[in-house]
């Protein structure tokens, strides 16, 4: 049970990002060599370094972007049944698992301008993940480690979107966009999966391992979210707080009824423009997701306490012609329940 749990939360985080980009970006250069740039031009440069709308897609117009995202993750356990006689002594056992996660993720995104203030959107992914799980019981004479992995592909969550800008950009105000998301559960749910038991030499059940790899979360969820964004000449300051509701439902199999954490984001950095077609950013994401809870007939005590997710941002765009661009970021995990290591590329291309 525990272990589906953290998958469903392992595959929701991912969500909890906060991305801020701009269809804008395209803007035609200047006609004449070495003519300052627009400000609306330069400020839009420096609003594609990050990931989410900035500044909408314009009325009629469509937005094309495929991506290709690794994501990385690991973590260590240890857990001791038994007694210290000192500090620094322990009798009895003690078990150390590694689990290594690897997912590499290819989606393309469609975006449509339905006005200058309104844009929808719709994102289809593909995932391939593999895990693998390296046991060892110390101070118990064992042969070598227990080494067990599996791995998975195939269609993911699909996404939905709406954006809407609230104000127009006007240099040195700040300007506001209010985002809502929708994730299906068009991915492999982690409880429509097969599992098999990883025992020790004694024949004893120690975890559960999935037969494949999962490729969606097995929940819908809804996430409302608002974006700031202050031009100030070279720069982009901005900033998002959004909530991620994940919706409960019953998973079947005797596993009850079960209520994913809910999410709160927080993010905010800076883009700076280096010139009229480069431009890099910095920034930090955090998301608290809240206890996750289930039902078996009466409900239990939450299975997992808050989970604090933080990740260091960089970002780098270049535009490679007045309708295509190219958005390379990269996120460092800040804590422990954080990816390790999160590496996107796009290449939003403007119809």
């Amino acid at each position: 049970m525990s272990k589906s749990v953290k998958c469903v939360l392992s595959v929701a985080a991912p969500l909890l990002s906060v991305y801020l980009a701009s269809s804008a970006a395209w803007a035609q250069t200047p006609e004449a060599v070495g003519e300052r740039p627009p400000e609306d031009q330069r400020q839009a440069d420096v609003a594609a370094v990050f990931e989410e709308r900035g500044l909408l897609t314009p009325k009629g117009q469509w937005v094309m972007e495929p991506s290709l995202q690794y994501v990385h993750s690991s973590s260590t356990t240890v857990a001791i049944d038994g007694f210290t006689i000192l500090p620094a002594i322990a009798i009895g056992l003690i078990d150390v698992s590694e689990v290594q996660r690897d997912t590499l993720t290819a989606a393309i995104a469609l975006r449509y301008g339905l006005t200058d203030r309104i844009e929808v959107g719709l994102r289809i992914p593909y995932v391939w993940r593999d895990e693998s799980l390296r046991r060892r019981e110390i101070l118990v004479g064992t042969s070598g480690d227990q080494i067990a992995g599996s791995d998975g592909s195939g269609l993911g969550d699909v996404e939905l979107g709406l954006h809407y800008q609230f104000n127009r950009a006007v240099t040195g105000k700040p300007f506001f966009i209010g985002n809502l998301r929708v994730k299906s559960t068009t991915g492999t749910s982690p409880f429509d999966v097969e599992r098999r038991e990883i025992t020790n030499e004694e024949g004893e059940r120690i975890t559960e391992v999935f037969v494949e790899q999962p490729t969606g979360s097995g929940f819908w969820a809804v996430q409302p979210s608002l974006t700031m964004i202050y031009p100030t000449d070279p720069a982009v300051i901005y900033g998002n707080i959004s909530y991620l509701w994940n919706v409960e439902r019953d998973v079947g199999g005797g596993q009850g009824k079960i209520d994913p954490g809910d999410a709160l984001g927080l993010s905010m950095g800076v883009g700076i423009a280096l010139n009229n077609r480069t431009s890099v950013s910095f920034g930090y994401d955090h998301s608290m997701v809240f206890k996750t809870k289930r039902e078996i007939g009466e409900p239990l005590d939450p299975a997992f306490d808050r989970i604090q997710v933080g990740t260091f941002l960089w970002g780098l765009s270049h535009r490679l012609s007045d309708r295509t661009s190219m958005n390379v970021s990269v996120g460092i995990g800040a804590t422990s329940a954080a990816p390790d290591t999160q590496v996107s590329l796009r290449f939003p291309m403007r119809f």
